[in-house]
């Protein structure tokens, strides 16, 4: 009679653990894929419909067979698309900027140099995202119109500010908390002050997070659509209202509309692809202990 030895009984046991973990390793993969492809397809049926015709992007069943043509961009670069591209650039921008030089000494003062109450600061930057924009919108638009600031570019440029402001503070300061104290104090035993220890110690050390939250205000910038639509008219419009402007009393025009939305992704893809380390890093800063 053959007697099984404990390593042999250990192989036996751990043979169908292996299989199991490569069987919901598979399974997790699949799922994977599966999210990944019904999150995308939307994308690339939109990138596919801005070249066809209008008959084809109508057609049911859908054409899946088509000669490519760019009849649709060229339609959209010659309605006087520039111009709302120029509002959306100097709007997101500006605002961008603006926020970065408001946000980083706040995010500094509550995080390296607390003030009195910080969760109550906290709290307040974070509180004003509750509110529905839809519930501020008459006021805005009566205060604008008595300012004489109506379809005026630097209206969106202000409150864009107050719209990325809040987020901004929460990132940078998780950013700021990770900053080792050891290094603020070595700075000052250097006699570093505090503007040169901003500019030579800080910034570069939460650089990634600075890149990280910079490009997230550009993306909630420039897919801003409802102030936008409700205070501009022709002069301040941005690119989001331009792909409003495709759905005419004439019918909606499915090529057309998905080619004016590819050309307004372009930009914000463009940017998370070249800052992609840089956000990568900025965004699991602070996630690990």
């Amino acid at each position: 009679m053959s007697v099984a030895t404990p390593m042999a009984a250990s192989r036996t046991t751990d043979a169908p653990r292996g299989t199991n973990r490569r069987v919901s390793g598979g399974f997790l993969t699949t799922l994977t894929w599966l999210l990944a492809i019904g999150f995308f397809f939307p994308v690339a049926w939109m990138a596919m419909t801005a070249f066809k015709q209008e008959n084809q992007a109508a057609s049911d069943p859908p054409t899946w067979f088509f000669t490519p043509t760019l009849d649709q961009f060229r339609a959209v670069l010659e309605s006087g698309s520039m111009v709302y591209v120029g509002n959306s650039v100097i709007a997101t921008g500006v605002s961008t900027v603006l926020v970065l030089l408001l946000g980083v000494p706040a995010a500094y003062a509550l995080s390296i140099r607390p003030v009195q109450k910080v969760s109550d600061v906290l709290f307040f930057f974070i509180s004003t995202k509750m509110l529905p924009v839809v519930a501020v919108i008459v006021p805005i638009y009566v205060i604008a119109g008595q300012l004489k600031v109506l379809d005026n570019i630097w209206t969106l440029v202000v409150l864009y500010t107050a719209m990325n402001l809040p987020i901004a503070v929460w990132m940078m300061r998780s950013f700021f908390i990770e900053v080792p104290g050891e290094v603020l104090e070595a700075a000052s035993i250097d006699g570093a002050g505090l503007m040169r220890t901003m500019r030579s110690v800080l910034l570069p050390m939460v650089a990634p997070g600075i890149a990280a939250t910079a490009l997230i205000c550009v993306i909630f910038a420039w897919n801003e659509f409802f102030f936008a639509l409700n205070l501009t008219a022709s002069q301040a419009a941005t690119v989001p209202v331009l792909i409003v402007s495709t759905m005419t009393s004439e019918g909606l025009f499915l090529a057309r509309l998905s080619a004016a939305a590819l050309l307004a992704s372009l930009p914000v893809i463009l940017a998370g692809w070249i800052a992609q380390k840089q956000l990568v890093r900025g965004l699991s800063m602070g996630a690990i202990k």
